[in-house]
């Protein structure tokens, strides 16, 4: 056999290997992306299922703060319809408006003895608490894995197999300002 042709041969074999080996690598990475989003949408539901048990018990307690109630059953549904479209983008900004509801509910809250001591409301206080953490926790995985996903179909030479195979970038999970500012306290007193 001619050298040339034996060359070629070994130079196209390693070209569709190393092709191989980086269109399962994307296939992964888009996976872990997908998994991350699983995870969070689970948690959502059943912080989801939770809301509805805390309103329910603050109405008993807090009749003339419908307003309040009201802003995180909204954020609540606002949030259910973003996940389940799968808007990243409506999601994040689903969720800042129910966590923002959520930390004036906690905080309109101390105003009433009778529903801090109850029971039932610490219990559904610390489960929500609790799922918010685990849910910020699980963002951050899904943030990181959709960096490290975007990455790689930006970088060269993944890029040229990602544009031909299909790949498109994710969209990270990211809150408003409104979210990340401190609660105004005197605002909710007044």
């Amino acid at each position: 056999m001619d050298p040339v042709l034996i060359t070629l041969l070994v130079i196209v074999a390693l070209i569709v290997i190393y092709t191989i080996f980086i269109y399962n690598h994307l296939v992964r990475l888009k996976h872990n992306v997908s998994r991350a989003f699983a995870n969070i949408d689970v948690l959502l539901k059943q912080r989801h299922d939770e809301l509805p048990k805390l309103v329910e018990t603050c109405k008993q307690h807090m009749g003339y703060e419908q307003k309040t109630l009201e802003a995180v059953m909204k954020a609540r549904s606002a949030v259910a319809s973003a996940s389940a479209s799968g808007d990243i983008k409506a999601l994040g900004q689903a969720e800042s408006q129910l966590r923002l509801g959520l930390g004036n509910l906690f905080a309109v809250a101390e105003d009433y003895p009778e529903l801090t001591a109850s029971e039932s409301f610490m219990h559904l206080h610390s489960r929500i608490s609790g799922l918010e953490s685990s849910i910020a926790d699980r963002r951050e995985f899904y943030n990181e894995s959709v960096n490290l996903y975007n990455i790689r179909i930006e970088q060269f030479p993944d890029i040229i197999v990602a544009r031909r195979m299909g790949f498109t970038g994710a969209t990270l999970l990211e809150f408003t300002e409104a979210e990340k500012a401190d609660v105004d306290m005197k605002s909710l007193f007044s």
